[in-house]
């Protein structure tokens, strides 16, 4: 019976795809001294069809499944990086990994259900999208027990629901082939975008290289730099909320088109902890004594007199407000704890 289904299954299978034939060679070829993402690797069951973006660890790619009839994603992670995957329905679903061995290290490769990145909202958009990240986010904390550390726009993906897009992406990309250069013989290709969808689906969270236990103590460093919490920079015990505080930065970002925080030092030093503590504190006001006496950090960034400056300003704000009958009564500013702190 087994021989049979078997006999069955193979008769009414669907035979390969076709490779599409890229004979169009009027691409541009970019100057040597370009910076373009960088990798070269080959494959039998999956035809590349063009490169959709990269990361830190990986380059992301469009392909045909020649043998599964449909379009997939291709991630390719670097050379001694660590692999991970994490996750069910709710996050980011492999369908296959494989390794391509080579000299200096090997390559790896997962196949994955295309989604397709989604960047700036609408207000309608923003919260039905909000919604279902915040479903993923609970249940990478409260069953997984998962702190993500990775929370930003690139890393929240959604299904194609217009699966036009795919093939209109195939199209262009043989009748306008992707810029390029040759570094030792090697093609190096610039990304390419998507046409807008007419109709997006269901929100993923991706991208689970840097996820690690929430129910065991974290301290070190973590979190893409605009997106860092005051707890990780002040190396404070953290754990699920700053996953919650990179949620509120990425809002910013895909509502506003810009950064919440962006850290560029004064000194022209590029991004700095200190001048990005400086941002929080003129868009939050100062931080709370406690958590500055929890990060080992936090000497490099307050001095001892800061409690002192954190009365005062309270004391301040007792009389600099906006409506006359927020402002403290004389008899109240008497008792006000820096008027009367070593008298």
């Amino acid at each position: 019976m087994a021989t049979l289904l078997k006999w069955a299954r193979n008769a009414f299978k669907r035979a390969p795809l076709t490779p599409l034939k890229f004979s169009n060679t009027n691409f541009k070829t970019s100057s040597a001294s370009e910076i373009l993402e960088e990798e070269r690797f080959e494959f039998s069951k999956y035809q590349v069809i063009g490169k959709l973006g990269f990361d830190v660890t990986s380059t992301v790619w469009l392909a045909r499944d020649l043998e599964g009839h449909q379009y997939v994603t291709l991630k390719v992670y670097t050379r001694d990086e660590d692999y991970q995957e994490d996750g069910s329905w709710h996050v980011r679903t492999a369908l296959d990994t494989f390794t391509i061995p080579r000299s200096g290290g090997d390559n790896y490769f997962s196949e994955l259900k295309y989604r397709n990145p989604i960047h700036h909202f609408t207000e309608d958009l923003l919260k039905a999208g909000l919604m279902q990240v915040l479903v993923r986010l609970d249940y990478l904390h409260t069953e997984c027990k998962l702190v993500h550390t990775g929370i930003k726009g690139d890393n929240i993906l959604q299904v194609i629901a217009d699966k036009a897009i795919l093939e209109s992406f195939s199209k262009t990309e043989l009748e306008y082939p992707s810029p390029r250069k040759f570094v030792d013989g090697a093609p190096v290709y610039a990304s390419r975008q998507f046409d807008v969808p007419k109709s997006f689906g269901r929100a993923v969270l991706i991208d689970f290289g840097s996820a690690v236990r929430g129910d065991e103590q974290q301290n070190h460093n973590a979190q893409p730099n605009f997106y860092r919490s005051p707890e990780v920079m002040l190396k404070a015990d953290w754990s699920y909320p700053i996953d919650i505080w990179s949620v509120g930065v990425m809002i910013w970002d895909l509502f506003e088109d810009r950064h919440l925080f962006y850290g560029n030092d004064p000194d022209g030093r590029g991004y700095t902890t200190r001048a990005h503590l400086a941002e929080m504190i003129g868009i939050l006001g100062t931080h709370p004594m406690d958590l500055i006496s929890q990060g080992a950090r936090s000497h490099e960034f307050f001095t001892e007199d800061k409690k002192d400056k954190e009365m005062f300003m309270d004391f301040m704000r007792g009389m600099l407000q906006w409506r006359p009958e927020d402002r403290k009564t004389a008899k109240e500013l008497l008792q006000d704890p820096w008027l009367n702190d070593k008298i």
